[in-house]
């Protein structure tokens, strides 16, 4: 495709070279025969609406001090959550899972008429919020990574947690720019079935 970013490097245990790796605790292996085919983006910043401390890893990492603000005690405490992916507002690439295994990122979900998204997804957290729009080196690390996870295993679609768990998430929100995103990615609209009309 004219115009798709250059691919980063899945080595064979499904660990992309280029970023940065914090394994994390909080996975498990796919069912048998299953492979992603989807990928689901998210949006989380914690404390809400704080960008830039160490919170996120901490949690993806149980290592979260839910005693260090209100939010972490009345809403994380005792959480085991992780994602494959996380994108910085820097663009900065951090990986927790392994592709090949199954992170715990979207919770009770469906699509396609097909339930727990976990066992065929890979989840991407990009560091905003719903009312925050993203920043370009966001989008340029996603599209790459995205463009580079099609190439790998066999994406056939993107959604976002909204669009997997409707009336139960929100993220990634109204400021995330699919048109631009797909660009970046170097993907046709048929990768975006929430996003056709």
């Amino acid at each position: 495709m004219s115009g798709a970013p250059t691919l980063l490097s899945v080595d064979v245990n499904g660990w992309v070279r280029e970023a940065r790796h914090a394994p994390s605790p909080n996975f498990e292996a796919r069912p048998a025969a299953a492979v992603p085919t989807l990928v689901v983006v998210h949006n989380i910043s914690l404390p809400p609406g704080e960008f830039g401390g160490d919170a996120i890893e901490a949690l993806f990492l149980n290592r979260l001090d839910c005693d260090a603000h209100p939010y972490y005690q009345s809403h994380l405490r005792g959480v085991r959550v992780s994602a494959h992916f996380l994108i910085r507002r820097d663009g900065e690439l951090v990986q927790f899972v392994s592709c090949d295994e199954r992170a715990w990122h979207a919770g009770a979900s469906e699509f396609r008429g097909r339930p727990r998204c976990n066992d065929f997804s890979i989840g991407i957290e990009l560091e905003g919020a719903d009312d925050v729009p993203f920043d370009a080196a966001q989008y340029a690390t996603l599209g790459r990574l995205t463009r580079t996870l099609a190439a790998r295993y066999p994406i056939d679609a993107v959604a976002g947690h909204s669009d997997v768990a409707p009336g139960r998430k929100t993220d990634p929100g109204p400021h995330f720019d699919w048109q631009r995103f797909a660009g970046d990615a170097g993907f046709s609209a048929e990768y975006f079935p929430f996003r056709q009309h």
